[in-house]
């Protein structure tokens, strides 16, 4: 991995972006002993307004905590793919929520239908985010999914932890089958492998 290595998590209010943040953030910093910074923001409404995320993951201290230059973006609508596009980095990956974003201003993003697989598999949209941090996870190997898992369970409402397990699974399966199209070298920060054979 780098030594600095910047993903923004962005979309609107409700799709549960400031949460992704800091469970990804908490899977780096207090599962893989990594240096993190975690900021937020919202638009002016909670729910539909612009809500993004942002973490700073590094091998050393970090010393200005926002993220300026991305190393990976997720846009889960198509405002967040417009808006904070260009904030990534020439060779940044850009992943998409095509249930929403129907237009990529490159044929380099990712595209994986998180919030039609959480409707679809799951029947409840409300873990598409879940499903988003894995595909990231799995495609960047910038955390482990063992890690994120932890991360996810210890944040998540007690009752839901099958939920979230099948939707770490499901988003790691979808992030693979990408994988299997395209060289993995050619996704920003792909690290060496963990081993997340429990998610085969």
């Amino acid at each position: 991995m780098a030594e600095r290595y910047e993903i923004c998590l962005s979309g609107s209010g409700g799709q549960g972006l400031i949460l992704a943040g800091i469970i990804l953030a908490e899977a780096a910093g207090v599962y893989e002993g990594k240096y993190v910074a975690q900021t937020q923001s919202y638009g002016p409404e909670a729910r539909g307004g612009a809500s993004k995320a942002e973490v700073v993951i590094s091998d050393e201290e970090i010393d200005y905590p926002m993220a300026t230059r991305l190393d990976l973006l997720l846009a889960m609508n198509q405002k967040s793919s417009d808006s904070f596009y260009f904030d990534l980095k020439p060779e940044g990956t850009l992943v998409v929520d095509s249930t929403f974003v129907t237009q990529t201003p490159t044929t380099k993003a990712v595209c994986i239908p998180f919030t039609e697989i959480a409707r679809k598999e799951l029947g409840r949209e409300m873990v598409a985010n879940i499903i988003a941090l894995a595909a990231l996870a799995t495609l960047t190997k910038v955390v482990s999914l063992k890690s994120l898992e932890a991360a996810v369970l210890a944040r998540v409402p007690k009752g839901t932890e099958e939920l979230n397990r099948k939707a770490l699974q499901l988003g790691s399966k979808a992030a693979k089958a990408i994988l299997k199209e395209r060289k993995p070298e050619s996704i920003q920060g792909h690290g060496p492998d963990h081993d997340d054979t429990a998610y085969e």
